[in-house]
């Protein structure tokens, strides 16, 4: 219901979704990849987490529209960019991983740079997924991408940022898409977990809280012609259960 009504009222043309922590907070499964593209998902991009269920590791070299960040090693399965066809038009995405506070794994500049290289040969309408926890990282990089891509969002912290904007060369930006999980939580765990992990330091897994969805992320209006963002807005909305 809630996915179907954004496509709705946003008349969107195409959906993408971070759909690294779907399997209840660690990972996705294969069964809910096949969700995510029955509710009309065109592609869904990761990050760290997307290790985690070892059902889905098949689908990461088979499923073109599954997507890893690409700057993990190239013996790791999957892939990191796909173009897709978008009523008529072609569309690429790229999954780009940052390396501050994560695994450091390759440099998502020049990586990232390599492939919207290859991309634009096809098509100058890119986005790209930044699975990263620093901030100075996300918007470096988005500068660095300017005008070559046609937005930069960021992921991973679950907490979604209010600084959506155009850059100057009109690519698309905004630090964190947010949370699509439950509403009164500890970045989608239960709370009361998450504070007396903090109080005793103990490493106790998380769990999922039972509250009420949210769904935040943004809607992106791209120039087809030329690849530049027209309007970039961002949402957030709560759901009953």
């Amino acid at each position: 219901m809630g996915l179907g009504s954004l496509v709705k009222d946003y008349r969107a043309d195409m959906v993408i979704v971070n759909g690294e922590n779907a399997a209840n907070g660690f990972g996705l499964s294969a069964s809910l990849m096949e969700q995510f593209f029955s509710l009309g998902v065109d592609v869904i991009t990761s990050g760290n987490h997307i290790w985690q269920q070892e059902d889905l590791r098949v689908h990461l070299d088979s499923e073109k529209r599954l997507l890893r960040p690409a700057n993990y090693p190239p013996q790791a399965p999957g892939h990191g960019s796909v173009v897709v066809d978008i009523k008529g038009t072609k569309v690429g995405v790229l999954n780009l991983q940052g390396r501050m506070q994560l695994p450091s794994i390759d440099c998502p500049y020049r990586v990232g740079l390599e492939h919207v290289q290859r991309l634009r040969k096809q098509t100058p309408l890119i986005l790209v997924d930044f699975h990263a926890e620093n901030t100075e990282e996300k918007e470096a990089l988005s500068l660095y991408l300017d005008g070559k891509i046609s937005a930069l969002v960021g992921t991973h912290t679950h907490v979604q940022t209010s600084d959506e904007k155009i850059l100057p060369k009109k690519s698309a930006y905004i630090t964190d898409l947010g949370l699509c999980g439950p509403s009164d939580s500890v970045i989608g765990s239960d709370p009361e977990i998450s504070i007396a992990r903090q109080l005793t330091q103990m490493p106790m897994r998380s769990e999922i809280a039972d509250t009420s969805p949210v769904l935040q992320g943004v809607c992106v209006t791209l120039d087809v012609s030329t690849g530049n963002t027209l309007k970039i807005e961002r949402f957030s909305r709560n759901f009953l259960i």
